[in-house]
């Protein structure tokens, strides 16, 4: 993460990774497969591994990571793997496993690539034998990553109906319901197919509630009614489904994190427009007592016709800024936890008091900037977007508030590294 040294700056960036790297894909994948080590590696006699093989379809944004982590937990008795990713989000370790095979898929908006990484997830399944056993390992993004429509519906009404729910700025739950109707392999369908084998199914949500029945649009959910042919049962359901990380995870490591500083981290999961929640958040954050808020959620963001260069996060955390200019003690972070926000390769932002008088400065105006959907090229200008690059994690949006002293900010940093805690 590249910003100006700063030390409220640095307070917020090192909350950030704290956060980070308590949902991280690899670690918590690792800890959920643990009961798993009976089948690493091969028996003294030279058999084979306990339980069987194990096949994985490792789908999503943090599907690197939690590859790496099966791998760290199962050994050699992790066979194969299909990973399915966002461009640009496979990690390099992963290149080395055994048997990996991996796809790079489109998202946020699905493109062909989605439609082929699908009906290689049916293959892949069609594959597995018998004595293997099934593990999927699925994260925020596999919505647009993977697909296999129903008949009549093309990848064109597929796109559409991505383009327009992002657009609109439909709530995740609701685009996912439409996604889930025109799937052949979401809504339960998926663990339908397995045929009552016995599975295991790994989570990192990104969804309100945490339910798999949602997540990715319930690639690996519950078999469902509808996922039964008409006039049948629903098939037996065996697969056996663990949630490894959520946003409540990440806020809690900022508040274990933030000790030493008057915090508040809100519980409840915020939504909606982007507008009035940058209002609210400015509003708590300016007049509240505490010296650190922190917010999880995801907003929405309806784009004009022709929208600029942004996501959700930036634009919010410029609105924040119009409304925290000139206090010169107020910070605020915005971010994806996975690394991107939107269609951009920045994670979000970070902004302060003197943000629109960087912007100003640059000849840029800060209020057409936010008519236009073009948060991006302003908060650049100002020296204000933050890169992570891809973090290996997908839980929502994280909102940081920082309201300090410089000379107290410098003296927190001082005791954190007297305590012996890693700042960077």
């Amino acid at each position: 993460m590249v910003v100006r040294e700063e030390p409220r700056r640095r307070i917020l960036l090192e909350l950030l990774r704290g956060a980070l790297a308590a949902v991280d894909g690899r670690t918590r994948t690792r800890q959920a497969l643990e009961p798993w080590q009976a089948l690493r590696g091969p028996q003294p006699s030279g058999a084979e591994p306990r339980g069987g093989p194990v096949w994985a379809v490792a789908v999503g944004k943090a599907a690197s990571r939690m590859a790496l982590g099966a791998s760290d937990a199962l050994g050699a008795a992790l066979e194969r793997v299909l990973l399915i990713t966002k461009e640009g989000h496979v990690d390099a370790a992963v290149r080395s496993l055994p048997g990996i095979e991996i796809r790079e898929s489109g998202h946020p908006v699905p493109d062909r690539r989605s439609l082929e990484a699908g009906a290689r997830l049916l293959e892949f399944l069609q594959e597995m034998p018998r004595g293997a056993r099934p593990l999927a390992l699925v994260s925020g993004g596999a919505s647009s990553l993977v697909e296999v429509l129903t008949p009549g519906t093309s990848l064109e009404d597929l796109r559409r109906l991505n383009a327009q729910g992002l657009a609109s700025g439909l709530a995740i739950g609701e685009l996912n319901a439409e996604r889930r109707r025109i799937s052949l392999i979401k809504g339960g369908r998926l663990a339908a197919l397995l045929a009552g084998r016995g599975a295991l199914a790994v989570f990192i949500s990104d969804v309100p509630g945490d339910d798999p029945a949602v997540i990715g649009s319930g690639l690996l959910g519950p078999v469902a009614s509808a996922a039964a042919p008409a006039g049948r049962a629903a098939p037996a359901d065996d697969v056996e489904r663990i949630v490894v990380a959520s946003l409540g995870e990440a806020l809690s490591a900022v508040r274990v994190r933030a000790a030493g500083l008057r915090a508040q981290v809100r519980k409840e999961r915020f939504g909606g427009p982007v507008g009035p929640l940058a209002v609210r958040f400015a509003h708590e954050l300016a007049l509240g007592p505490c010296e650190l808020r922190a917010w999880g959620g995801e907003s929405v963001l309806e784009l004009p016709a022709a929208p600029g260069q942004g996501g959700r996060n930036q634009h919010l955390a410029l609105e924040a800024a119009r409304l925290i200019a000139g206090y010169e003690d107020l910070f605020l972070l915005a971010a994806g936890t996975d690394g991107t926000d939107g269609p951009t390769e920045d994670a979000g932002a970070l902004v302060d008091g003197g943000t629109c008088a960087r912007i100003a400065c640059a000849g840029l105006d800060v209020e057409d900037c936010l008519r236009r959907a073009d948060s991006g090229p302003a908060l650049a200008a100002a020296g204000d977007l933050l890169r992570t690059g891809p973090t290996g994690t997908n839980v929502g949006d994280l909102l940081l508030g920082l309201k300090l002293p410089r000379a107290a900010a410098e003296a927190w940093l001082s005791a954190h590294a007297t305590a012996g805690r890693p700042l960077d």
